[in-house]
């Protein structure tokens, strides 16, 4: 049998999506179906619509996403219906070099549903990053589900890919140690939530850097001590200011430009760790001398989805939120409807909003 429901599609390159009726079929071994209670609206989704991440045109777009498993195929054992989810892109395979030598935040096989939602025409949908959540349901493989505590779905599927990327990258790859001096070049939701997994670290310093005073001030309530704007001041020449002339122990980029990764480079102490977390455009070059990488030490890093792995790190941030020492719902701008998806893009765009949610 399959589900009519309604849902969010890009059907060509850089054009307007369109909220329209799919079709959802029902699980088969190995998947889970999902009524989606909450959708946030991500750059990526923003990048599928303009043809940055691939040409599988028409996209269903939504992926950072929680919701209650409606039904289970064959061999599910890790959800059942009636679980409170958020969904994942990592569901790991438990088989590849990467997860046999215990790295499976790493996995280099990771998998989707096998069956194909579709438009009421048979017309194939390609589902953002293989999930589809700016759908009433949608249908994932079952490692693409992480139960977790009751909790609210605007705030909790935020985990799904913004928030985690921004706090693994602080928690996961640099990792940030108690004590530590930390700046974040970017103070969108990304790099705001750096800034909260820097504090969850016990850093004793978080100097967040951004060109727009109206994010640094906000920066500042998800722990920054410090800020810089880098349209008036030269970043590099602050950071060292602000840490003793040395540099910061760990520098997050979370723009993703040569321009502001050299930035990132220069502003770290020796031995010092530099984290890519920010998504750079295939075209991007960056050029460094080799001689500083050299000499310089530490580490230079990139953080895949925060080097998250969800089994293990969405409930643990639940449970920090739940307790009161993550404060997940501050990144929810506002909330929609799916019919003002479009809406949000612009919003996102002109750096409007942290989050746009939608809600079903």
């Amino acid at each position: 049998m399959s589900h009519e429901v309604r849902a969010v599609v890009a059907r060509s390159k850089g054009g307007p999506v369109s909220v329209e009726t799919i079709l959802v079929p029902d699980p088969g071994p190995g998947e889970v179906l999902v009524r989606v209670q909450a959708c946030g609206v991500c750059h990526t989704d923003l990048h599928y619509r303009e043809g940055a991440i691939g040409d599988d045109f028409p996209f269903l777009l939504g992926h950072e996403a929680a919701g209650v498993v409606e039904a289970v195929g064959e061999d599910v054992t890790d959800v059942v219906p009636g679980d409170f989810v958020i969904l994942n892109w990592r569901a790991v395979c438990g088989r590849c070099r990467a997860c046999r030598r215990g790295q499976p935040w790493y996995c280099f096989d990771t998998h989707n549903a096998r069956q194909k939602m579709t438009l009421k025409d048979g017309t194939e949908l390609a589902p953002a990053l293989g999930i589809g959540a700016f759908a009433e349901k949608t249908l994932v493989a079952a490692g693409q589900c992480t139960k977790v505590p009751q909790a609210r779905p605007e705030a909790a599927g935020l985990l799904g890919c913004g928030l985690m990327a921004g706090l693994g990258a602080a928690l996961n790859t640099a990792p940030v140690s108690r004590g530590q001096s930390v700046a974040v070049i970017g103070c969108g939701g990304v790099g705001d939530a750096a800034i909260a997994g820097a504090r969850l670290a016990g850093a004793a310093r978080i100097i967040a850097v951004d060109i727009d005073d109206r994010k640094l001030a906000l920066a500042e309530t998800f722990g920054a001590t410090h800020i810089v704007n880098s349209r008036d001041t030269d970043p590099v020449t602050a950071i060292r200011e602000l840490t003793g002339g040395h540099g910061a122990d760990v520098v997050i980029d979370a723009v993703g430009r040569p321009e502001t990764y050299q930035q990132a480079f220069h502003a770290r102490d020796l031995a010092g760790t530099v984290v890519l977390v920010g998504v750079p455009t295939p075209d991007m070059k960056l050029e460094l001398p080799l001689l500083d990488v050299f000499g310089r030490g530490g580490a230079l890093k990139s953080s895949w989805y925060g080097d998250c792995l969800p089994s293990r790190d969405f409930p643990m941030l639940i449970d920090l939120y739940r307790q009161g020492r993550l404060d997940l719902d501050a990144f929810v701008t506002e909330t929609i409807t799916l019919d003002e998806v479009e809406k949000a893009f612009e919003k996102m765009h002109a750096g409007e909003v942290l989050r746009s949610v939608a809600v079903f």
